[in-house]
């Protein structure tokens, strides 16, 4: 079916839900498909071989369930930018988070990507047992979340980090916190960004999880500026934060703005 004359069309309308729920139950599936692996897997394997593995797996699952999304609930991924920082050694990779997918997307194409977390996430039945395969890092206790990022960076690591703190309220851009700037600073890591675009505001923070998509779904990821650690980190702060409500400001020609 074309997009023209879908928007009112009870066929399209039902295919919406169904991709809905194709979507959400996908992703389930395949975190309780992993979780008992998970949980056995972190006691008995060494950290040098469990948390690659973890990782690696995370960024499988999330592949496939991409390519699920992609097929089955026309949505269409334009991630190719971010395989350009594979081989480019640590980073710090901070992006705007205008969706639930966005840590998806990122981490499909970073098979040595860790994540900064919400305390709750790491808690929660369907994703805690991988994270903490992975070793993922919390963020509830600020000086530790620091450290351990700064130890993952020298181990090589990607660090996948969202500078608002939680998905955007406020589009284009809600306030950065000081957190990237006081890890690259200790650890004098770069930060590349990537700024992330959607059509629509499928999954955002004032989407309800149970509202169904507006089809088709596009999604863009590009490279950004790349920041050197700073000394300063209050204006470090600052400077991020005009760049992104700049650039996510900006209409694309495949999708619309970040501040959809």
């Amino acid at each position: 079916m074309t997009e023209r004359g879908t928007t009112g069309n009870p066929l399209w309308i039902a295919y919406e839900y169904a991709a809905m729920v194709v979507g959400l139950g996908s992703l389930a599936v395949l975190c309780l498909l992993w979780l008992p692996c998970a949980l056995m897997l972190k006691p008995l394997l060494p950290r040098r071989i469990g948390q690659p593995l973890g990782r690696a797996m995370i960024s499988f699952g999330f592949r496939i369930y991409l390519r699920m999304l992609a097929l089955f609930c026309a949505c269409r991924f334009d991630l190719a930018e971010i395989d350009r920082l594979r081989d480019q050694g640590p980073l710090i990779v901070a992006a705007n988070h205008p969706s639930l997918l966005d840590a998806v997307m990122i981490v499909s194409r970073l098979p040595n990507a860790v994540c900064v977390m919400k305390a709750a996430l790491m808690d929660n039945i369907l994703f805690g047992a991988a994270a903490r395969l992975a070793r993922y890092i919390r963020n509830d206790a600020a000086l530790e979340m620091i450290l351990c990022a700064r130890d993952e960076l020298e181990q090589g690591a990607h660090l996948v980090i969202f500078p608002e703190g939680s998905r955007t309220l406020n589009f284009p851009f809600d306030a950065c916190s000081q957190s990237t700037g006081l890890i690259a600073g200790r650890s004098k890591v770069a930060v590349q960004t990537l700024l992330i675009d959607f059509s629509t505001p499928y999954l955002g923070k004032t989407w309800p999880l149970l509202r169904r998509p507006t089809l088709p779904l596009r999604c863009r990821i590009r490279l950004g500026r790349r920041f050197l650690p700073p000394s300063d980190i209050q204006a470090f702060a600052a400077e991020l934060d005009r760049y992104f409500s700049s650039e996510c400001g900006r209409k694309d020609d495949s999708t619309a703005a970040c501040a959809v």
